[in-house]
């Protein structure tokens, strides 16, 4: 225990100076960085399950109500599920590790860019700069027509969903295409979906790869990326290979390690933010 513990503190000291060296920060979040805002990861059925036991009940996994199938069969289920998260979203603060990250990322030279498979808004919320984020699945916060018979993607601001907890069902009406009138969906990339329109990710990727052309020494902050749908993690291999940055990875599924261009810290986001706060003294950088 001792030894892990003395690992961990040097990791944060090795953490520290990457971040104080680098010119840009790339942050790389998964579910795991909400957990300590107190949003559910839906890690197995079995932890899915627990955030909906309705869905339980009826044997419904994730993979099976974020589909698009589900808001053509069952809508207000599917909006139940949906809706829930929404407010839910809505809801909840995001935790202390966000300002952290945004207080690093305003004072390096070319700044920060975010890539998140998290569709929950909280990057924003927390102050970063919507330019600046690259939502990979979309957002809950917009929405689409099922069909789809348009390509227009535009506010769920209006929509404020009533939710039969008990059952994750939808008590009222569920929003509307504004141009055929048909029932709407999130814009985020469900299970098999070949309907969705990605014209705002789209644009996101084309800043973001704009961005990254004028960075020397980007660092990357990985934060509770998962392997089930390895999104982040590929980002993360290929800022590596491409713009050989060094990467910090914060997930505490995985196990403890540390060399040159890379290091992994197993514990949870929120400790581990905090912890190499304490250590980093980076300065506004100088153009």
């Amino acid at each position: 225990m001792t030894q892990i513990k003395t690992g961990l503190d040097e990791a944060y000291a090795t953490a520290a100076e990457w971040i104080n060296a680098a010119d840009s920060l790339v942050i790389g979040a998964g579910a795991g960085m909400g957990v300590d805002s107190g949003l559910p990861d839906f890690r197995g059925k079995h932890g899915f399950w627990r955030a909906y036991p309705a869905l339980e009940n009826e044997s419904i996994g994730f993979t099976d109500i974020a589909n698009p199938l589900a808001f053509y069969g069952r809508p207000r289920l599917a909006w139940g599920f949906y809706g829930h998260r929404l407010n839910l979203y809505r809801q909840t603060e995001p935790h202390a590790g966000y300002r952290i990250l945004l207080g690093w990322g305003e004072k390096m030279r070319y700044r920060y860019r975010v890539f998140t498979s998290n569709v929950d808004g909280h990057f924003l919320q927390a102050g970063f700069d919507e330019n600046a984020i690259h939502e990979c699945h979309g957002s809950i916060h917009f929405l689409q027509c099922l069909e789809p018979c348009n390509t227009d993607i535009w506010s769920a601001n209006s929509f404020i969903p009533d939710i039969d907890e008990e059952r994750c069902y939808l008590r009222n009406k569920p929003p509307r295409c504004q141009r055929c009138g048909n029932i709407s969906r999130p814009n985020i990339l469900m299970f098999n979906d070949g309907d969705w329109i990605y014209e705002r990710t789209r644009k996101q990727v084309i800043a973001q790869e704009q961005w990254l052309e004028s960075v020397a020494k980007p660092l990357v902050i990985e934060i509770g990326a998962g392997t089930a749908i390895p999104s982040v993690r590929h980002f993360s291999r290929r800022m590596q290979k491409e713009y050989r940055a060094k990467l910090i990875r914060i997930n505490p599924d995985d196990a403890f390690s540390i060399n040159e261009q890379s290091l992994t810290l197993p514990v949870g986001a929120l400790e581990a933010l905090q912890k190499i706060a304490a250590m980093v003294e980076v300065q506004p950088g100088i153009c």
